[in-house]
């Protein structure tokens, strides 16, 4: 069995492990305590040795640029598309999907793929085009959740000085936050994981190694299987899929590409599942809130939809790369490439059409058909 697809499964199976675990952790305080350890150890850990670990070249920032851009772009087809599928628009569901939507989780879902495919020099690039997206998802997406923290909980009549000052406070709280600014000094100052203390990077080490295990245990754990939800869920991750392709043939038609394992990163990048940082800024969101007495009932945010969507992204995303890969080098045609974009896009809203078509009341006034065929003109 091939590597890339033994790992796949092996993610897939600590899923179901956290699944079945259920019955003997059904308690809250059980899954609140693994998420603890999730987002104040084992997260900020993964994200202090990844800042360490770059290692930017000029002529390579074209790569986390593009995916800053593809994150952007996911963005407003998320906001405009969204609503088309049924979410709707500045509700808690919409936020949760604008959250998730244009997040990349490549370490799961594509890393494995890249090396066991195209080789270290193709996994090397991804890291790189990875960087773009960690801005996204530890800034930007932060940023945005607590700006609709906010705006739900009608806090924009407080000046704007007093708003300022209580989101630096939220981010000093979080662990999240006091690495990220922890990792940029050490980067400045030129240092790296091989310049720290030994005791402290080996401490730092293990606690990353965690992260991925504990955090499919969580989502097989947290999942709340609702086949209606996941049907929808699928469509949107099948319509984010299409329209990354078609970015992917547009891109791959007007830049030069030095080989077939660049076009064929291009294409399977984006196509990464959906990241969990920032389901980890809603968690805090919604901590937030539940501190809060007067706005406890008040959701920003919807948790269940937001773990159900990295449970069936995981997979999807998973089955989705490796059947580009087994593809050989057909994926490597501006035009194939876009072809099978559209066709992914085009299923579920032909799907979506139909329902609506279904659920039209059409009723046949037959009275007036009647008067009709008895009228004078009638055989004439």
């Amino acid at each position: 069995m091939p590597l890339a697809l033994q790992t796949s499964l092996s993610l897939l199976l600590m899923i179901l492990l956290g699944y079945f675990l259920r019955s003997k952790l059904d308690k809250e305080e059980h899954r609140k305590g693994l998420k603890v350890v999730i987002l104040d150890l084992a997260l900020p850990a993964m994200i202090f040795v990844a800042l360490l670990g770059i290692k930017m070249e000029a002529e390579l920032v074209i790569l986390p640029a593009l995916v800053l851009a593809w994150n952007g772009a996911m963005l407003g087809a998320g906001y405009f598309g969204l609503p088309w599928m049924g979410v709707e628009r500045h509700s808690a569901a919409h936020r949760t999907w604008l959250m998730l939507l244009p997040s990349l989780a490549p370490g799961l879902s594509c890393f494995p793929f890249l090396i066991e495919y195209l080789g270290e020099e193709a996994l090397a690039w991804g890291a790189l085009a990875d960087i773009g997206n960690k801005i996204y998802v530890l800034i930007f997406a932060y940023l945005l959740a607590m700006a609709w923290y906010y705006r739900v909980h009608r806090m924009g009549r407080r000046s704007s000085g007093e708003k300022v000052k209580q989101l630096l406070l939220a981010m000093l709280k979080e662990p999240i936050n006091l690495v990220l600014i922890l990792a940029m000094i050490l980067l400045s100052l030129g240092m790296s994981m091989q310049t720290l203390p030994g005791y402290f990077g080996k401490s730092v080490l293990m606690l990353k190694e965690i992260m991925t295990p504990l955090i499919l245990l969580f989502i097989g754990m947290s999942v709340v299987l609702k086949w209606k939800q996941i049907q929808a869920i699928f469509s949107v991750l099948m319509l984010r899929a299409g329209i990354s392709l078609l970015l992917s043939g547009l891109v791959v038609s007007l830049f030069p590409f030095p080989s077939t394992a660049a076009i064929l990163l291009t294409v399977v990048f984006p196509l990464s599942s959906c990241s969990f940082w920032p389901f980890a800024h809603m968690s805090a969101v919604r901590q937030l809130e539940l501190n809060s007495e007067n706005i406890a009932a008040n959701k920003t945010f919807d948790l269940e939809l937001g773990i159900n969507i990295l449970a069936v992204s995981l997979p999807f995303s998973t089955l989705l790369i490796l059947g580009i890969f087994s593809a050989g080098e057909y994926f490597t045609s501006a035009f194939q490439i876009g072809a099978f974009g559209f066709l992914l896009i085009l299923i579920p809203l032909t799907s979506k059409a139909i329902t609506w078509v279904r659920g039209l009341d059409i009723t046949l006034d037959l009275s007036k058909n009647q008067d009709l065929k008895n009228s004078p003109t009638e055989g004439r």
